[in-house]
């Protein structure tokens, strides 16, 4: 592969990491190639592999999200099976083992992510790929409250929380392995895949769902039927570890290991994270709250929104679901592409100020009938395009490549467990207690004030090279290209 081959040293003033197609972007003055390039696209072997890169990380991602959203819209399936109990408490119950996987999460960040800056971005993925996999294939066969009592809702979250755990460094690895792939001007375009890859595995666990709620009917579907889709998780896990051992490291952390730069052991990571970034930390755990309150409203309470709320049936409510999503994936690439070409902050910026404006009025018409519910729910979600698909150029920029993989997964996992997945059960607690129907759109534009607060302070990283030991900014490549 042409990224392992040896070029001669840097010149002097040349920043260690830099590539030769990435320099000629970036910084005209460096002209020396590095010894492990980023792919280019101007070769065949490059764009190979990038597709590869892109098939491994969004596959993964795939399926990490095709339970969250099996689980999603079928609640009332879970709710039956394993919390049999009258009124709206087996609901509550059931979206609390929901959000009880994202408390895990933190864990899994805390566990993965160091390991990852050490080891490799690959073999870590490679685990986590393993346990999202089988922990939901298992969901499949788990034996109901009828037949084995309580264990049956302890065992489900006992895999929910095997899920959360691997969730913690799965979504940080496969963006971090994404962008590290990714050539500096196009890591907006090429990232936006992983999220490509998150819709794909929304939409189809919602298509399956659908699918075989009319092909069966309700009844069989409550027995037996809802187990057919978390079985689909056990070939998608295969897929998508085979695509990711057939690929090397990225060549961002071999070339930081080829120099010895790794941290040297997990407590020092963490001090360092803590001492020396605390502030990407807190500003990237603020866009967080905005990115995945909004996600969670949105893409994993909706279902049960529409249904419980707004009386529309299953069917209709995980059409609406479906077809949104399905725009929202068509919009992806070029939201991604458009980040490379006018920056990641303007996307935020417009992103959240939509947000907060059209919520109110969008959940307004939702109560009207299903076309205006389609209408509402593509407005929101092609809104929150914006932020979703410049994620994975976004966030692993905030650090530099050392503390990457966990200063991604430690913040994205604890404010995701404090914020996103508790993001159904707390929209569905204040609606019973107030009787207020809107309260998912307020709760989305709180979130949004929270990530306008907090992108205030982040620099802008399009285009900018994402190698080394600094924190990447386009103002870092612009002071050492006029060296």
């Amino acid at each position: 592969m042409p990224t392992d081959e040896r070029s001669p040293e840097p010149e002097p003033g040349q920043r260690p990491g830099q590539d030769d197609a990435n320099s000629q972007q970036n910084a005209p003055s460096e002209r020396v190639e590095k010894k492990y390039a980023a792919p280019t696209t101007d070769t065949p072997e490059g764009r190979k592999t990038i597709r590869n890169a892109i098939g491994a990380s969004a596959m993964g991602n795939a399926t990490e999200w095709f339970d969250y959203g099996i689980y999603a819209v079928a609640v009332t399936y879970i709710t039956a099976n394993f919390f049999p109990t009258e009124g709206g408490l087996g609901t509550a119950l059931a979206l609390a083992t929901f959000a009880i996987s994202f408390l895990v999460r933190p864990l899994g960040g805390l566990v993965w992510g160091p390991l990852g800056d050490r080891l490799g971005r690959k073999a870590i993925l490679a685990l986590t790929i393993i346990l999202m996999a089988g922990a939901t294939f298992a969901i499949g066969l788990l034996p109901n409250y009828e037949t084995i009592g309580v264990w049956a809702p302890i065992l489900l979250i006992l895999l929910r929380m095997v899920q959360g755990f691997s969730t913690g460094g799965e979504y940080g690895g496969a963006a971090t392995f994404m962008a590290e792939y990714s050539p500096d001007k196009k890591r907006g375009f090429f990232g936006s895949f992983l999220e490509f890859g998150t819709l794909f595995g929304f939409i189809l666990g919602t298509a399956l769902v659908l699918f075989f709620q009319i092909v069966l009917g309700e009844q069989a579907m409550t027995e037996w039927g809802w187990r057919l889709p978390f079985l689909v998780a056990g070939p998608m896990g295969l897929i998508g570890l085979y695509l990711r051992t057939k690929l090397e490291d990225t060549p961002v952390f071999r070339d930081l290991e080829d120099h010895h730069q790794e941290e040297p052991n997990a407590k020092t990571e963490l001090r360092d994270l803590v001492v020396k970034y605390w502030k990407p930390l807190l500003t990237m755990g603020g866009l967080v709250v905005a990115l995945n309150v909004t996600n969670y409203t949105l893409l994993s309470y909706m279902p049960t929104y529409l249904q419980t709320e707004i009386n529309l049936s299953a069917n209709n409510a995980l059409t609406l679901l479906l077809l949104g999503q399905l725009a929202m994936m068509v919009v992806i690439p070029f939201a991604g592409r458009l980040s490379d070409k006018v920056g990641r902050k303007p996307m935020w910026w417009a992103s959240l100020l939509g947000l907060f404006v059209a919520a109110i009025p969008m959940y307004l018409i939702m109560r009207i009938n299903f076309s205006t519910a389609l209408i509402g729910f593509a407005v929101l979600g092609l809104l929150y395009v914006l932020q979703l698909a410049t994620i994975s150029a976004t966030f692993p920029a905030m650090f530099p490549t050392q503390v990457r993989y966990a200063g991604f997964a430690i913040t994205y996992n604890v404010s995701t467990a404090l914020f996103g997945g508790t993001a159904p059960l707390v929209n569905d607690l204040l609606i019973q207690a107030t009787g207020d129907t809107l309260v998912p759109a307020y709760y989305m534009m709180a979130a949004c004030v929270v990530g306008a607060v907090a992108l205030k302070f982040i620099p802008e990283t399009a285009g900018c090279s994402i190698r080394g030991t600094e924190i990447p900014s386009v103002e870092r490549d612009r002071a050492e290209a006029a060296r």
